[in-house]
């Protein structure tokens, strides 16, 4: 039997601003490539469970871009990026919190199939400097992430996903 990595495991990589994710999910990697590129889908799971996501513009191609808002509360936070590759066992692209406009992150994701109905997703978050690493670690990103991923594994098993 083998061990799937069912909690988000995040590490910073001690040698450059580098953030990996590593999760698996009980799903083909069609799923998770529509989960992550449909913008209807991706606004229902991404987390954390307390805020509400409204996209405003969603291009889910090599060359597109993308803009959504985060709100909570009556705050409202809003992130922007473009896609630099698209195809179903990878997504590149760049990722931008507008509040901190100069802080442009890489994001590199890959979708593996384990079999046994199980793909293993793995993501990279390169930044700019160790101090902007830091404080997206510190910025409740693990709670976003596990919060999100847990509502995108819901999904998957009621079958919204095909």
């Amino acid at each position: 039997m083998s061990t799937h990595i069912t909690t988000a495991r995040i590490e910073a990589d001690a040698e450059v601003p580098l953030i990996r994710i590593t999760r698996d999910f009980r799903a083909t990697a069609a799923q998770l490539f529509t989960a992550h590129t449909d913008p209807d889908l991706y606004a229902r799971w991404v987390g954390p469970e307390s805020v509400d996501t409204v996209i405003d513009h969603w291009d889910a191609r090599t060359g597109g871009s993308w803009r959504f808002r985060n709100t909570r509360a009556g705050e409202e936070y809003a992130f922007h990026g473009c896609f630099h590759e698209v195809r179903p066992d990878r997504i590149v692209q760049t990722f931008t919190w507008e509040g901190m406009p100069d802080g442009v992150s890489l994001e590199t994701m890959t979708f593996e199939e384990l079999g046994e109905g199980w793909t293993r997703m793995r993501a990279q978050s390169l930044v700019d400097s160790f101090d902007a690493r830091e404080g997206m670690l510190a910025s409740g990103m693990e709670v976003g992430v596990n919060e999100g991923y847990a509502a995108l594994d819901a999904m998957l098993e009621h079958g919204v996903i095909a």
